[in-house]
């Protein structure tokens, strides 16, 4: 049976694009299986008391400078939204609605490119619907997926359960129980997957 990661992300994290770009190169060495969870990541801020790094100008400043780095290291597609941040309720309810659904990755995909390679407004539905429809939604489809209840409330338990284990930020991964956080810590996942039990 594969190992599993834990992959908890928002779409609005540009951590969590390069993260996220680099994950099959991971299952690609190790065989691990991801689990992707979407999570609120301005419920995780408010629950702990942290906040985006951008909030204190000297970190924002610094960390834009250090995600270019880490993509051009990786050879990662990375441009600065220039208009984050973004408010990605929609969008992780969007992920969570399809959670199980063939067109799960393809959404996944098209919005991580859509904020971090070829930057643009997803929080203006005009900007957002060519983006869901190339996912495969029609966008009355998608307005009615992020508006059922049982969405909401999933997204809600999940980034709940997700503060309940330790997490801050995102992204966060996890290996059995041991929590791992940044796009700059994926060699300790791979070393916890080696290291785990099958």
């Amino acid at each position: 049976m594969p190992k599993t990661v834990e992959f908890l992300f928002d779409f609005g994290s540009p951590a969590s694009y390069l993260a996220y770009k680099r994950l099959p190169e991971l299952v690609a060495r190790t065989g691990a299986q991801i689990d992707y969870v979407p999570i609120l990541l301005g419920g995780v801020f408010k629950a702990t008391g942290n906040a985006s790094p951008a909030s204190v100008p000297a970190k924002g400043r610094w960390t834009s400078i250090d995600f270019r780095r880490w993509a051009e290291r990786h050879g990662t597609a990375f441009s600065f939204n220039p208009y984050f941040p973004i408010n990605t309720l929609l969008l992780m309810r969007g992920a969570t609605g399809l959670i199980g659904d063939a067109r799960f990755m393809a959404y996944c995909d098209l919005v991580f490119e859509a904020m971090w390679r070829e930057p643009k407004n997803l929080g203006d539905l005009a900007e957002l619907t060519p983006v869901v429809g190339r996912a495969g939604l029609e966008f009355d489809e998608f307005r009615d997926l992020i508006e059922r209840e049982d969405v909401k409330d999933r997204l809600k338990v999940t980034t709940e359960a997700a503060v309940a284990r330790g997490v801050f930020g995102a992204p966060t991964f996890f290996v059995g129980e041991e929590m791992f956080f940044g796009q700059d810590r994926m060699d300790f996942v791979e070393e916890a997957l080696e290291l785990s039990p099958s």
